[in-house]
């Protein structure tokens, strides 16, 4: 017969048996739920970012190769807004500026800046949860262009 040595107690059943999976979903639904949420909201201004980057590229490359200034900042939106549609992102109304350090504008070896400001929205977070607009992140991207020297003076035709 087996006996179990002195002072030795044999426990069968144990009341935390059963505990480490709860534990699992708690602590993982508690950490790995607020973590996805912030890699999404990273991801959501980041490609907002990059998009804008490539936006302001993209629209300082259209404007300064127009023959006119009204011409350049219309060719301008709508490089824009292709730009931010690749990203699957909307070109807000009156975010894109052009401004012209030189008057007039596309003076042979003068400058543009172009820039883009608006406000990325948080995934997730319907307006109206306060008194003030959806959470959004303010993203903003200028671009410097140069226009060629030996192009024709604007409103000019070669």
């Amino acid at each position: 017969m087996c006996r179990a040595p002195t002072g030795v107690t044999l426990h069968r059943g144990s009341q935390e048996a059963g505990s480490a999976a709860l534990e699992f979903i708690v602590i993982g639904i508690g950490l790995l739920v607020p973590l996805m949420y912030l890699a999404l909201c990273i991801a959501t201004v980041q490609t907002a970012t990059f998009a804008s980057a490539q936006a302001v590229r993209e629209a300082g490359r259209a404007f300064g190769t127009a023959p006119t200034p009204e011409v350049g900042r219309s060719r301008a939106v709508a490089a824009a807004r292709l730009a931010l549609a690749d990203h699957g992102l909307s070109l807000p109304p009156g975010s894109l500026r052009v401004d012209c350090p030189v008057a007039p504008c596309l003076t042979p070896g003068s400058l543009a800046d172009v820039s883009l400001g608006w406000s990325v929205p948080l995934p997730w977070l319907p307006a109206g949860l306060s008194d003030r607009a959806a959470a959004s992140i303010p993203i903003s991207a200028t671009h410097r262009v140069p226009v060629d020297e030996y192009r024709s003076s604007p409103g000019t035709i070669p």
